[in-house]
């Protein structure tokens, strides 16, 4: 267990009044303790309380080697998994549960009275999870180092015909080559008009010369995720593509300056959005502005209009406006990650935002 992660969990959780909380979320859990466990439809729950005792109960499909910092307790398939939980918690106290905990186990542990009432749980580790330490700033760094590399890779290919589906592969195996885990998302390789629809499944559309190609790639490294958006154009580029490209760039530049700490996560979507208006293009421009981003894609604190919170030093979230025009065939967004620093932020994208077109072979 990560002891200074720990005293910041149950700090928060003595300032939100949650005495004690039960955490299932494969990642929080990973967050805390260094150990990956994925239960499938079993009970996995680290039980936490302000006073200690806290607890992990862990299925004996799942055993874990070496020292987890925590009480483990082991229980197979024939047990109820919730009633030995149940007789370690305070049920005259109010209990935390985290979105991601069934409600077949929830149900059951009111059912058998383990707490007084029960509260949403997730914002204690969420917020906390959302400011990154040094540590995790270093392993986004070099997540998004690679991410550069990838997308220099993929770009050559985006004009050798191959389709949607293929390119997404091309996206695979690069990032395979790289040396990452995984992919931290389905890849998003659309021509035109796929490029156009932000709801775009990968199809077999191939693009052709004129066409633009919106390439939204990331991947896991060291458990930590990379995600840009970068869009080309196949062979030459017309002035109208020129003038919506040069808007989502100057977009995206605004909505970077404006994400520094005292700063609200709205002010970010505001900064690129009143920008798109300003030039007409409001209505097309039409998702949220960013998301949070680490040991998953896209994690707890979006770049909204809506969202009021303060911007802090070691928040890590994107920045992606987006101009979308279906009976044009024309989409564009550019997305880069930043952290927050003392005095601003430090983009983690450095592959290039000057308009590409890729020579057709």
């Amino acid at each position: 267990m990560d002891q200074n992660k720990l005293k910041r969990v149950l700090a928060s959780m003595e300032d939100n009044k949650v005495p004690q909380m039960i955490i299932s979320d494969p990642t929080a859990i990973f967050y805390l303790t260094g150990h990956w466990i994925h239960p499938g439809e079993r009970l996995l729950a680290l039980y936490l309380n302000v006073n200690g005792n806290h607890k992990m109960m862990i299925n004996k499909l799942f055993p874990q080697e070496g020292d987890m910092g925590v009480d483990v307790i082991y229980y197979d398939d024939i047990e109820d998994g919730v009633e030995i939980l149940s007789k370690y918690v305070d049920k005259d106290k109010t209990m935390g549960i985290d979105k991601t905990w069934p409600s077949k186990f929830l149900i059951r542990l009111q059912e058998l009275g383990g707490g007084s009432n029960y509260v949403n749980g997730s914002p204690i580790v969420d917020y906390i999870r959302m400011i990154k330490d040094e540590k995790e700033q270093e392993l986004m760094r070099k997540s998004s180092a690679l991410n550069d590399i990838a997308m220099e890779k993929l770009i050559p290919w985006a004009a050798k015909g191959l389709t949607e589906r293929e390119l997404n592969a091309k996206t695979r195996e690069i990032y395979k080559e790289l040396g990452c885990e995984d992919v931290s998302f389905d890849p998003i390789t659309a021509y035109a008009k796929g490029a156009a629809d932000p709801h775009h499944v990968t199809d077999d559309s191939k693009g052709k010369v004129g066409d633009c190609v919106i390439l939204d790639i990331g991947a896991f490294k060291d458990n930590y995720a990379s995600d840009m958006t970068r869009t080309v154009f196949i062979g030459e580029v017309s002035e109208r593509q020129r003038e919506i490209y040069d808007i989502v760039v100057e977009a995206n530049m605004r909505g970077i300056a404006a994400a520094k700490p005292g700063n609200r996560m709205k002010d970010v979507d505001l900064a690129a959005r009143n920008y798109i208006e300003e030039k007409g293009y409001g209505e097309y421009f039409t998702h949220r502005t960013g998301h949070s981003i680490g040991l998953e894609d896209h994690e707890f604190g979006d770049v909204s209009s809506v969202n009021d919170d303060i911007i802090q030093v070691g928040q890590c979230f994107s920045v992606e406006p987006g101009i979308y025009l279906p009976d044009e065939g024309l989409g564009v967004r550019i997305e880069d990650l930043v952290i927050i620093t003392e005095d601003g932020c430090e983009v983690l994208n450095h592959f290039t935002k000057d308009l590409i077109v890729v020579p057709v072979e």
